[in-house]
């Protein structure tokens, strides 16, 4: 009898799953300042946010997402987008460059949601953000607060760019963390906004408000299978004139409405 030895058992490899950071960095990596020049050497800004959703029949689209009035009060053409180029040895350049708002006849190229400060418009992006482009599955559909059972207390983060500021040279994001403050959050057709207690300031508008693991739950909460967007930021509560650490969060599933009306458009 021939005793063959067989190789030692390998262990099975499971692919890990991505640390709670680097999810949160994805967003970070599919969001831009937005920001034009207008008289008086004073600029309006805003933050934009990146989201891959195809055309219909199937070819690849980048589209930005925003407020709506964050394109509205920026009269010109042509607005800024912050693009981010990481060199070779690791350091980061802030490279902006032109994006075409309106055509030659000043009518908006953007798509906008008819009852919502939504605004969607497809852009060219270099290959780097056609890549971290956010999938268009994360954003939450009309269902996915009660599917999640989120409320009041659960934890949401927002990205943007208050007063203009970024978060260093490069221009990322500055990132903030909040609580949702209102109740009751659905039926999303009575109840389309929300509020999220953050710190809020002009140039926060457009920004994503979103989830991943990183932002905790209430205790035995069901955990979201996926990072997902909950809203974009539109708006800061304000009383007699001052801002009281509020924002007002339209629910995504406004953009997935914007997105099907840029689809009929043929665009």
């Amino acid at each position: 009898m021939v005793i063959q030895d067989l190789p030692p058992e390998q262990p099975a490899v499971v692919a890990a799953a991505p640390p709670e950071w680097d999810l949160t960095v994805g967003v970070i990596n599919a969001t831009v300042q937005l920001d034009q020049s207008i008289d008086g050497g004073q600029r309006k800004v805003g933050t934009g946010f990146l989201i891959s959703a195809p055309r219909p029949d199937g070819t690849p689209r980048v589209l930005l997402v925003t407020a709506r009035h964050v394109l509205d009060v920026m009269p010109g053409r042509e607005a800024r987008i912050g693009w981010r180029t990481a060199e070779a040895d690791g350091v980061w350049k802030f490279t902006p460059e032109t994006l075409t708002i309106r055509d030659t006849a000043g009518e908006p190229v953007w798509t906008s949601h008819p009852e919502r400060d939504v605004a969607v418009m497809q852009i060219s992006a270099p290959p780097a953000f056609a890549q971290a482009a956010i999938p268009s599955g994360w954003l939450a559909d009309a269902g996915a607060f009660d599917r999640w059972r989120m409320g009041p207390g659960d934890e949401l983060m927002a990205l943007g760019y208050p007063h203009g500021l970024s978060a260093n040279r490069a221009g990322f994001p500055i990132l903030r963390l909040g609580r949702i403050s209102s109740w009751p959050l659905t039926p999303i057709r009575h109840f389309p906004t929300f509020l999220l207690d953050f710190v809020v300031a002009q140039g926060n508008s457009g920004g994503p408000v979103f989830w991943t693991p990183a932002a905790r739950r209430v205790p035995g909460a069901l955990a979201p299978d996926h990072p997902f967007i909950a809203g974009v930021l539109v708006q800061e509560v304000q009383s007699g004139g001052q801002g009281i650490d509020l924002g007002v969060v339209v629910h995504a599933d406004y953009v997935r409405e914007t997105i099907a009306l840029l689809d009929q458009s043929g665009d």
